[in-house]
């Protein structure tokens, strides 16, 4: 991440660019979700934990779980906050993250309002999912993301 860019405005139009290492998107503070699911709301002022393990190995749905906010509410402040460096934002409250920590480790996830994803519906194996394609995806403007 250091290497390519650490932090640079070039990437897909109406979006944020790539972060400079360690730094936050404008509106992770003031982020506001619609579909959190934790009686504890999010603390977008809150030290992130890049080296503690990142929680997830497949994507989460969270938005579906209705019938019980405080059964995840660990997991899913933990999925923002633990094991992941902030790559950028395609708008408030999506979120794209390098987890640099655990079995998801050099894969990029994206955090959204209800959900969590990896980049590539792929093994870690195999070309896709890693922060290379993601960035060389990114930069151009293309990915599974620009479907929506």
């Amino acid at each position: 991440m250091t290497e390519i860019a650490n932090g640079t405005d070039d990437g897909p139009p109406d979006e944020g660019g790539l972060l400079p290492l360690g730094e936050k998107p404008d509106g992770w503070a003031l982020w506001e979700a619609d579909c959190w699911m934790s009686p504890e709301p999010f603390d977008g002022a809150a030290v992130r934990l890049p080296g503690r393990p990142f929680p997830l190995e497949e994507e989460w749905q969270w938005e579906y779980e209705y019938y019980d906010h405080t059964r995840h509410s660990s997991l899913l402040h933990q999925t923002y906050q633990h094991g992941s460096v902030l790559l950028g934002s395609d708008r408030p409250g999506e979120y794209w993250t390098l987890v640099v920590t655990g079995p998801q480790r050099g894969r990029v996830w994206w955090l959204r309002d209800g959900c969590a994803a990896p980049y590539a519906d792929r093994p870690s194996d195999r070309p896709g999912g890693d922060f290379l394609h993601w960035v060389r995806d990114w930069h151009v403007g293309q990915g599974w993301w620009r479907a929506e």
